[in-house]
């Protein structure tokens, strides 16, 4: 896999276990000569991500919303950029362009990219996953609630299908190099 979408916050108000989480796996990408498809941002995990990416030898590909572009937040660090109308473009370019996902610690936005992924996997769309890096428990009660759809049946198909679990970086590694 060479390209790799990275879901994460973009609040500068976070635990720092965050930030070093998000810079170890934007080294990883760098030194493996992958390229980083994401928000774009220059706040937030995604800044820290892309820095360690870039400094380690990766591409950065921002997909830029207008609001975004707008606010002035838009990192500088870009190698390709492109710019969508709204969020929902934003979802549907960055699945178009990466081979996997990763969702790092973030909020409702990051929910919404992860939840975009599968549900589009769930009935058809393509056959991409979404890895949850569940840094420190962060994803334990998202995880618990999809266990849940599945035992009430809300899940036509098997969660694992389309939402993975890393619970370690040895985890994450090993599931984006099959």
């Amino acid at each position: 896999m060479n390209k790799i979408a990275v879901f994460c916050s973009g609040s500068d108000h976070i635990a720092p276990v965050y930030r070093e989480k998000a810079e170890e796996l934007g080294a990883w990408l760098g030194r493996h000569h992958k390229w980083l498809v994401y928000g774009g941002s220059d706040s937030g995990l995604m800044e820290v991500v892309g820095k360690a990416v870039k400094g380690n030898g990766g591409m950065l590909m921002g997909i830029i919303p207008t609001k975004l572009e707008e606010a002035g937040r838009v990192s500088g660090l870009l190698d390709v950029e492109f710019r969508t109308v709204n969020l929902s473009d934003r979802k549907d370019m960055m699945l178009q362009e990466a081979e996997v996902a990763v969702a790092l610690p973030g909020g409702i936005g990051t929910l919404d990219e992860v939840f975009h992924v599968a549900a589009s996997a769930s009935i058809g769309y393509h056959d991409r996953k979404v890895i949850l890096y569940n840094v420190e428990g962060f994803w334990d009660d998202i995880i618990r609630f999809l266990g849940r759809l599945e035992e009430t049946h809300f899940a036509h198909r098997p969660i694992r299908n389309c939402i993975l679990v890393a619970d370690t970086f040895e985890e994450l590694i090993g599931m984006l190099e099959k």
